[in-house]
């Protein structure tokens, strides 16, 4: 600022009304202190600026899983325009299921002065955020060992639709493909069986295939093996979207059409030469809510209690999911 000040030839308060927008500074002044600050290529430090008696950060932290990933994607794009609409940056960090790498890095991200964290959490204890000293709210699945904001999709609701569906259609023989069993899959789990119970029609366990891995090849195969038992099941429920991209390839390699739903909708999913039905959310929401609540939070406008805000999920049927049970020993024509 020093400099700014030396090449602009005004003092220093001048610079800094400059700098933070405020008034009492005449045009033609403001012009010359801006020039010189792109001649000087002059950045605000806003973490040091945060750590000034009486100022606020106008920062955000948003710590999640693998960015490769559509689903967070999604969430740090819409989280980030919330942000940006209300003068804040966010930064991000990418965590892929590693409590003490999440650990570390939410550490680190609080040490930055951040005006609060948005957190897709593991599976670890959660319990060092309390004495954190900022607002944290949670996106997609709970956390242990905190009571804090929580914003998550229905998942219980929507394992529960994706099942009616497919009973409605006759199928009583439905797999149901797991992701390695966090939160959010449990739960979908568990909706799963409510229909059946509802439905009066046991859940045939052989056919609840818990995967090592959460990937597409790990869906592929366990689709592969239980199409080809002696008695396959007419239906498949995926529980993710990778896992749903593993099972479309073991059913068009193997010729087979049972009847398909997938929780969360992917891309493509509608071009397919069989369109695939899913059980689909507004994932952008859960970002927007998370990052307006978190907001709402930093700036003490909010001081209720714990929120749990759970956005619903919606069946979308497309074709493959609409297939009757004796569709599925079918071979393929394609």
């Amino acid at each position: 600022m020093i400099d700014v000040a030396r090449r602009a030839g005004v003092g220093l308060g001048t610079v800094s009304r400059v700098v933070n927008g405020g008034h009492g500074v005449r045009d033609q002044t403001a012009q010359r202190v801006r020039a010189a600050i792109d001649e000087l290529g002059f950045q605000r430090n806003e973490v040091a600026r945060a750590l000034r008696p009486g100022k606020k950060s106008t920062s955000l932290a948003l710590v999640l899983g693998d960015l490769t990933n559509p689903f967070y994607a999604s969430i740090a794009k819409a989280s980030l325009e919330v942000a940006g609409q209300s003068g804040f940056a966010v930064v991000l960090g990418s965590v892929d299921e590693d409590p003490e790498g999440e650990k570390r890095a939410i550490q680190e991200l609080v040490s930055r002065q951040v005006a609060g964290l948005m957190i897709v959490p593991d599976q670890g204890d959660h319990a060092f955020l309390q004495g954190a000293g900022v607002p944290v709210v949670f996106v997609d699945r709970p956390a242990t060992g905190i009571d804090a904001d929580i914003v998550m999709v229905d998942n219980e609701g929507g394992g529960r639709i994706a099942a009616e569906h497919l009973l409605e259609q006759g199928h009583e023989r439905i797999a149901i493909i797991l992701a390695p069993s966090y939160y959010t899959i449990g739960r979908r789990l568990r909706g799963f069986r409510r229909a059946h119970r509802a439905a009066g029609i046991d859940v045939d366990e052989s056919l609840v295939i818990q995967l090592p891995e959460g990937n597409a090849e790990a869906a592929e195969k366990a689709t592969r093996e239980v199409m080809l038992r002696p008695n396959p099941p007419t239906a498949i429920f995926s529980s993710t979207n990778f896992l749903t991209e593993g099972v479309l390839r073991a059913l068009g390699e193997l010729g087979r059409e049972p009847a398909v739903v997938g929780f969360d909708d992917f891309r493509l999913a509608d071009m397919l030469p069989t369109p695939v039905t899913v059980v689909a959310s507004d994932i952008a929401e859960l970002g927007r809510s998370a990052a307006r609540l978190l907001l709402d939070r930093a700036s003490g406008a909010d001081t209720r209690p714990p929120q749990r805000i759970v956005l619903p999920c919606a069946l979308i049927e497309r074709g493959s999911g609409e297939r009757p049970p004796d569709s599925a020993g079918k071979r393929s024509s394609r």
